[in-house]
């Protein structure tokens, strides 16, 4: 018997199907039987589930035998003494933040929800079903016991909550969902801010513009013509077009200081070195009429209705009448120095002038047989430190006066003419060579010179830079606003015209034009002009 004996314990050793039934235990086996040890001793002696316990550590929950599956049935091509990996070492649930997470108050929910289901399949083979509501005693004693423990209605009460938001992703993570979530919504839907293009749309050459801070060489047309004084020439440029026509070619030594179009039509007002203005009409290309007054050169020009007013180096302005013979209505003299910017406000009760001598002056309209203004200025503000050309008038708010100082001050300062006060003044750091406001946006866009020669919008009022646009290489000397205030050309020194696409209404929120809006009529300055 020893010898089959033997013979079998040899045949035993060399199979190698089949599980063994001797040798030492693995070390997997070990610590599956230690966890379920461990496991059922604390159920038994805190009578809870561990799945409820709030005073458990760590970020899962424990559940019965995480690996029991490695018992009965071994996967192909996997190594039983690994268990799977889990967030929380050994549980099957992910639970972000216990802190937040009220257990008892999930079990006592959940435990109501099961009495309830209960007695519902117990009262569905009964007729009287009725009588087996609980009565109010033991209703307002279920309402007692829900305030003491702090228990809201089961039906809007969650179990589990996350209260915590997820940290940040690092700085240089890419999203790979992010083309999938993302749709193209504008901006200005989005966060009240909107997307300003800050490289201009079109560039335009203009040689021999002169550098000069105190002069205007660049106004638009409701006609959407661009006027330009380069060198000793004044050229049109039909925006619509791109056609360009040389209008006049000054002698030497002479030369446009100052450009201005009439409201409606093709009237444009020259001012010129030698201290007069001239009237053209543009589509007949021919001089109308030529006004002097001045005794210096004409560098500032303002149109109201049929009156121009001029401002020269000789600090006066001067107010004509272009439909009479005699056209010189009145002359102002409240400035020392040359007069460098002219603006009436969009509801042409004021007129703002800016000097060299570092004051801006408000003027008041008055009609006595004509329009003209008061002989003494309304307001003198004299906060400005250096000179002021950049003027205008807020478009939304008539008594509201916008005015940019040049290097030595490099401030926009905002005006209530109404009693002569500063509202606000912002230091932009560099010099400001002109003002336009938006009539699309509660905006404003202001042109610098050194150090960067940008132009830079603001958010009015509480003039926080919305985009910077950077293009010219030396300062930017005028500006101006398309007829239908979406684009701004900026004309520099760097001897280019510039047409930034800035002010372009939101096809989100614009409004669609009415039918019923007429198109201008024809200026009746053209129709009464000698």
């Amino acid at each position: 018997m020893s010898q089959f004996n033997f013979f079998k314990e040899i045949n035993s050793a060399l199979t190698m199907d089949g599980e063994l039934t001797k040798g030492p235990v693995p070390r997997w086996q070990k610590k599956l039987e230690a966890s379920e040890a461990s496991s059922s001793l604390n159920v038994t002696k805190s009578g809870l589930s561990a799945a409820y316990n709030p005073n458990l550590s760590g970020t899962s929950v424990a559940t019965k035998t995480p690996c029991k599956s490695w018992d009965t049935k071994k996967k192909k091509g996997q190594t039983p003494n690994k268990c799977p990996k889990t967030p929380g070492g050994g549980g099957d649930r992910f639970i972000p933040n216990r802190g937040s997470t009220n257990f008892e108050l999930g079990h006592y929910l959940l435990k109501q929800d099961e009495e309830k289901s209960e007695n519902d399949e117990e009262n569905e083979g009964n007729s009287n079903a009725n009588d087996d509501k609980p009565t109010p005693a033991k209703l307002e004693h279920r309402k007692l016991i829900s305030e003491s423990m702090q228990v809201a209605d089961s039906k809007t009460t969650r179990i589990l909550s996350y209260q915590n938001k997820a940290p940040p992703a690092p700085e240089f993570h890419v999203n790979p969902l992010k083309v999938v979530y993302t749709t193209k919504t504008p901006l200005s839907t989005k966060s009240g801010s909107r997307y300003i293009p800050t490289t201009s749309e079109r560039i335009l050459d203009a040689p021999d513009i002169i550098n000069n801070f105190y002069l205007n060489l660049l106004d638009w047309s409701t006609d959407n013509i661009v006027t330009v004084a380069l060198g000793s020439c004044v050229y049109l440029w039909n925006a619509g077009t791109g056609s360009i026509q040389e209008l006049v070619e000054y002698e030497e030594g002479d030369h446009a200081c100052a450009l201005s179009w009439i409201q409606d039509g093709q009237i444009l007002a020259i001012g010129n070195k030698s201290g007069i203005v001239e009237l053209w009409d543009c589509a007949k290309v021919k001089r109308l009429r030529v006004m002097d007054g001045h005794s210096a050169r004409v560098g500032s020009l303002a149109w109201n209705s049929y009156l121009v007013s001029s401002g020269s180096l000789d600090g006066s302005i001067v107010h004509h009448d272009v439909r009479s013979r005699d056209h010189k209505v009145a002359t102002l003299n409240g400035h020392t120095q040359e007069v460098c910017g002219l603006k009436w406000s969009t509801d042409y009760k004021y007129l703002a002038s800016g000097g060299n001598d570092n004051l801006v002056n408000v003027w008041t309209a008055v009609n006595e047989g004509g329009v003209s203004t008061a002989n003494e200025p309304l307001h003198v503000l004299n906060q400005h430190q250096a000179a002021v050309r950049a003027l205008d008038w807020c478009p939304w708010q008539p008594n509201v006066l916008a005015s940019g100082g040049g290097t030595a001050d490099r401030c926009i300062k905002f005006w209530n003419v109404n009693n002569g006060s500063l509202l606000n003044s912002v230091d932009t750091k560099s010099q400001v060579c002109g003002l336009l406001w938006s009539r699309t946006y509660k905006e404003l866009i202001s042109a610098h010179g050194f150090a960067n020669n940008q132009l830079t919008i603001w958010k009015y009022p509480s003039m926080v830079k919305q985009a910077e646009l950077t293009g010219h290489t030396s300062r930017v000397l005028q500006l101006a606003l398309s007829p239908d205030g979406s684009t701004v050309m900026s004309a520099g020194a760097d001897e280019t015209l510039r047409l930034w696409n800035c002010f372009a209404p939101d096809p989100h929120t614009a409004k669609k034009p009415s039918s019923a809006t007429k198109k201008p009529n024809q200026s009746a300055f053209r129709q009464s002009i000698r």
